[in-house]
């Protein structure tokens, strides 16, 4: 596969936070994307929609390169993610390399991932204790900060196993954020909830739109597409 040296700017001439262009994606035999595009200036949200199976959550994981694309580019902030130009040639970059892209580049699942022997508050600052080398106290401001901001200030000594799943959700948002990221990816962040929990977090990340947060969503809400999509990818 081979690219040219820049990510194309938008009509501003600004470079677009999320570039993908011609992605491909083989499982095997299965041929899960076909020369997916995608641009998404910064501060918008674009909500990803489509029947279960159709490749949403695969192309949100190659976005910060969970998983490897066999052909295409996608950058970040004008960076590409996963690769780097050799002769002419892609090929994938360092270790070292990938993981500061990872580390600029929020997401949310379905299932929440909290370490479970760890409270709300200490799932919160250990990556940006160990990531990103910042002390203790300083993490534990940004993380009270963070629990404030989703709601969950008064959680902060409680594991996950004492919270609901909304709950829980809204920790995993706050831990996404800690490490300051300059894009968000929801992967069906409420399909695993039950239905009385589902509005909360909504009410969380229509917050961080206001906020003018780069988002990159998937979704079954057809409510928060309608609301707080700026573009629907169908």
């Amino acid at each position: 596969m081979t690219t040219s040296e820049t990510t194309p700017a938008g009509a501003d001439g600004s470079q677009p936070m999320v570039y993908a262009h011609d992605v491909h994606k083989h499982f095997g035999r299965h041929h899960v994307l076909r020369g997916v595009n995608l641009t998404v200036p910064k501060g918008r949200v674009h909500v990803i929609i489509g029947p279960s199976g159709s490749g949403k959550s695969t192309f949100l994981r190659c976005l910060n390169h969970l998983e490897r694309i066999q052909q295409g580019e996608i950058a970040i902030d004008g960076e590409r993610m996963g690769y780097r130009l050799v002769n002419g040639r892609l090929r994938e970059d360092s270790g070292r390399n990938i993981a500061r892209m990872q580390s600029e580049v929020g997401m949310v699942f379905q299932r929440f991932n909290l370490f479970p022997h760890m409270t709300a508050l200490g799932n919160i600052i250990e990556a940006p204790i160990r990531v990103r080398g910042m002390s203790k106290s300083d993490a534990m401001v940004r993380a009270n900060a963070l629990l404030q901001r989703v709601g969950m200030i008064d959680k902060a000594n409680q594991f996950p196993s004492q919270l609901s799943g909304g709950q829980q959700q809204r920790v995993a948002i706050a831990r996404a954020l800690a490490m300051e990221p300059k894009v968000m990816l929801f992967d069906e962040a409420t399909s695993a909830l039950d239905p009385e929990l589902v509005g909360d977090v909504l009410n969380v990340m229509k917050q961080l739109a206001m906020d003018g947060m780069t988002m990159v969503v998937v979704t079954h809400e057809m409510g928060f597409a309608r609301d707080v999509g700026d573009h629907v990818v169908f």
